[in-house]
């Protein structure tokens, strides 16, 4: 009786540690194209667990700072859907990017690079508003003195 329990008690352990979650990102790049210096481009990743186990997203580490990660913080269910949303702030950084946001989770696959890529366009002329025109810079200057500094007079040798 006890090995017909063994055995049942291990078939059981068995079942349960081949369950695993499986992410499946819907795409796992995007390019936003030409991005307005100063605008915070953003794109959520949808992903749906196609495994048989919750999927619990531990970290998402964005490739440098001016990029930030947002995900699911809860854990997602088997046929459930889950997101990452990567922000990247295009703020004082013209020419083109190419950043990734590593995902790490109890999934099959612990780690999935998602990558986010496009040009910062710097901000034109014609963009900035009509408003009111540019002041005129003014360049002030110190009055030169209108007199040279007097020297001191030389000593005159005296002849005794």
């Amino acid at each position: 009786m006890k090995k017909l329990f063994f055995f049942f008690a291990f078939l059981f352990a068995a079942t349960f540690a081949n369950a695993q979650g499986v992410i499946k990102f819907k795409a796992e790049s995007h390019d936003f194209g030409k991005v307005e210096e100063g605008t915070l481009a953003t794109y959520t990743f949808e992903f749906t667990n196609t495994g048989t186990a919750p999927v619990v997203i531990s970290n998402a580490q964005p490739s440098c700072g001016c990029t930030t990660p947002d995900w699911t913080r809860e854990p997602v269910l088997p046929g459930k859907t889950g997101k990452v949303t990567a922000s990247f702030n295009s703020a004082g950084r013209p020419g083109g990017f190419n950043k990734t946001v590593t995902v790490i989770s109890n999934s099959e696959t612990p780690t999935i690079a998602l990558t986010i890529k496009g040009e910062v366009v710097p901000k034109s002329a014609e963009s900035a508003p009509a408003a009111s025109p540019a002041p005129v810079p003014t360049v002030t200057k110190n009055a030169a003195p209108t007199t040279a500094p007097a020297k001191p007079a030389a000593k005159k040798k005296s002849s005794k």
